[in-house]
């Protein structure tokens, strides 16, 4: 059976991101064999254009939404850097009046790149999440009495203390720690306050304190947002509890909805993202109406789905391998530790499509990686337990693996760019001398935020 075969009774296919023209695939209608011709392989491909679309999409479907229901408050879309800090992103993102949200210390860093280019401006809404070191505490403060727009979002109680004593009062968001997925490793996230803390601690601390206002309740859901039993559970306890801290606390307006939708990893995903936004919007406004209290808010923070979508990676297939009767490699000019390092850190699993050579018999084959490392393969595609690829027959095979955009840089080599640029540590050495004493040699100082900025082009 031809590959085009194969594909054509398995999915609906072309599909308005992929098309065939002349045999060979287009990506976002751009013909992506002269731009292999053009530049070789291994190839990363990042398409601009297609973070604004994502961008404008969602705000539409939050509008419709909220038009449908009625909804009392306004949306705003927030980007977390973590996705990719790389500047030819944040540039695209800011020139769709995107806000932003920091995840660590060197994320500030690069607002400070951003504004100085004129990218950002004091009223951008940067609101700064995770567990927060004195590097990022002390960043955030520099930007509350510099008149920047910035909201620290508190992970735990003992954070508050960080942000005592500034020029002005500030508003705050708690973070609420959620119950992870039923077959998560622990019950409750270690991120954010507990949720039975949250009433006591704000009455306690922030309440009669002339110094804070509570702003905003952020949660955040490692699975994302999907439609199942589990999620909405979280949702509405969320915003349950935003309404019972609302009629002690009448500064906070906002719900934060962290997690972020899925990406297309198959050509059969159907995710109804507009159904989704109506009825996160129904729910919210449900909840709030049966407790009497005024619709928030709503910010999201997306990085996979702002950015995840504009890119691909591509290989060409440097050999043939049959290792046994049923084990044939397709060997990749790179390497999935290295240039998709999701594929072998979480089992990732993206599109994959054959560039050219749809018009050839189909095969099972396995792909592998170049290093010596025994878990530099991919063997299963998102929608099924095999791989097929057009069979080779002495012409040169291209790969391409779609919609990689977002984390693909964060578990970078020594010295590369960290997940939510989180330095890499100072590296020691440990040895014995000649009388058998133990010794010690700093081999590298931990990383500094000029070389990570370098990497990624400020």
């Amino acid at each position: 059976m031809r590959y085009i075969d194969l594909v054509n009774q398995t999915f609906h296919f072309p599909t308005e991101l992929f098309k065939l023209e002349n045999d060979s695939l287009t990506f976002n209608d751009i013909a992506l064999q002269p731009i292999i011709e053009q530049y070789g392989t291994p190839l990363r491909l990042t398409y601009l254009p297609k973070i604004g679309e994502q961008v404008n999409k969602c705000r539409e479907w939050f509008k419709k939404a909220m038009q449908k229901h009625n909804y009392q408050g306004d949306y705003t879309y927030f980007y977390c850097t973590k996705s990719s800090h790389f500047k030819f992103v944040l540039d695209e993102v800011l020139k769709n009046q995107v806000e932003i949200e920091t995840s660590s210390a060197y994320d500030l860093v690069i607002m400070k790149k951003l504004y100085a280019d004129k990218k950002i401006t004091k009223q951008t809404q940067i609101i700064c999440n995770g567990y927060k070191r004195q590097a990022y505490t002390d960043l955030i403060r520099e930007f509350i009495n510099e008149g920047f727009n910035c909201l620290p979002i508190l992970d735990n109680m003992g954070e508050l203390e960080a942000y005592q004593n500034l020029n002005k009062p500030i508003q705050v968001g708690i973070r609420v720690a959620a119950d992870e997925k039923p077959n998560f490793s622990f019950y409750t996230s270690r991120l954010g306050i507990r949720h039975n803390d949250i009433v006591d601690f704000y009455k306690q601390q922030i309440h009669e304190n002339p110094n804070f206002k509570l702003k905003m309740l952020h949660f955040f859901i490692n699975s994302g947002i999907k439609d199942t039993a589990y999620y909405w559970s979280e949702l509405n306890r969320i915003v349950y509890k935003y309404c019972e801290l609302k009629k002690i606390c009448p500064d906070l307006d906002t719900i934060d909805i962290g997690g972020g939708f899925p990406i297309q990893n198959n050509l059969h995903f159907d995710y109804d993202y507009e159904h989704m936004i109506n009825e996160i919007v129904k729910t919210i406004k449900y909840v709030c109406d049966k407790n009497f209290v005024p619709t928030p808010h709503i910010f999201t923070e997306f990085g996979s789905f702002t950015v995840g979508e504009s890119g691909c990676h591509i290989f060409s297939v440097a050999g043939e391998k049959l290792q046994n009767e049923r084990e044939l490699w397709y060997m990749i000019d790179g390497s999935f530790i290295t240039h998709l390092p999701d594929t072998w850190g979480i089992g990732q699993k993206f599109l994959m499509l054959p560039i050219n050579n749809w018009e050839h018999e189909a095969q099972k084959v396995n792909l592998g990686g170049v290093t010596c490392d025994s878990d530099d393969f991919y063997n299963s595609d998102a929608y099924t337990i095999n791989i097929y690829l057009p069979k080779i027959n002495g012409d040169k095979q291209y790969i391409g693996f779609f919609h990689t955009g977002a984390y693909q840089e964060s578990l970078a080599g020594y010295g590369g760019t960290q997940h939510c640029l989180i330095p890499s540590p100072r590296h020691v050495l440990i040895d014995r001398n000649e009388k058998g004493e133990l010794t010690t040699s700093l081999f590298h100082a931990e990383q500094d935020a000029e070389q990570m900025l370098k990497i990624l082009g400020y």
